[in-house]
């Protein structure tokens, strides 16, 4: 078991959504009641309009460098694809000590975009700006076509970095296929994936999920 006192807990949570989550509360309780805090940042940061996969980066890093303790982070979705690009930064490296992806957002691009046709997308990138439903929000916000041309980007073959990680992924999941998971652990091997009979919210996989997490952590009571 590590002294998990000295580690910083750190929670990204998914794309349309927010620290009060299912996922980010039931973990929350789980660490509080071990002791342990679970830091929740708002990635929304009050303007969903501006989000970007590099604004998440920069925002994280800065919570990351702010603390003395090594980092663990638990993403979930488009958290846990956040998760995966800090750990690829070099500067924060010795800084990151393991983490856990739950339903990552892999292949994002490649699989969220074409869901919303070729006209609906020529037309947020001539508009400039799209409504998307926030579940955080429970409505409507808008969103600029910048999310997208930062999104693209990022090329995920360069995830490399060999940091240990544990990702939960539902074999349901009907937001992120899991072959995206099984083709990112594939050729990885510090990776472990655990494949859960669940869809994209793994809400009925919680326990099943915190078993794995906390051993995979050394957090077990």
């Amino acid at each position: 078991m590590t002294n998990s006192l000295m580690v910083y807990y750190l929670y990204l949570h998914g794309f349309t959504s927010s620290p009060q989550s299912y996922k980010a509360q039931v973990f929350r309780a789980r660490f509080e009641a071990l002791g342990l805090s679970l830091t929740l940042p708002d990635l929304n940061q009050d303007d969903f309009a501006t989000l970007t996969l590099s604004r998440q980066l920069q925002q994280a890093r800065d919570l990351i460098l702010a603390q003395p303790q090594p980092t663990v982070i638990i993403g979930s979705s488009f958290g846990g694809l956040t998760a995966a690009w800090l750990a690829e930064q070099p500067d924060l490296q010795p800084h990151i000590q393991k983490l856990v992806l739950l339903a990552p957002a892999l292949q994002f691009a490649a699989q969220w975009l074409p869901r919303l046709g070729e006209a609906a997308l020529a037309e947020w990138q001539r508009q400039g700006v799209r409504q998307i439903y926030h579940y955080g929000d429970s409505g409507e916000r808008p969103l600029h076509y910048r999310f997208v041309t930062d999104l693209l980007g990022y090329d995920e073959a360069q995830l490399q970095a060999e940091t240990p990680t544990l990702i939960c992924h539902g074999l349901a999941d009907e937001v992120i296929a899991i072959d995206a998971s099984r083709a990112y652990a594939a050729h990885r091997p510090w990776v472990t994936l655990l494949e859960l009979a669940s869809d994209h919210t793994l809400r009925d996989a919680e326990d099943d999920i915190w078993q794995a997490m906390s051993h995979f952590l050394g957090i077990n009571p």
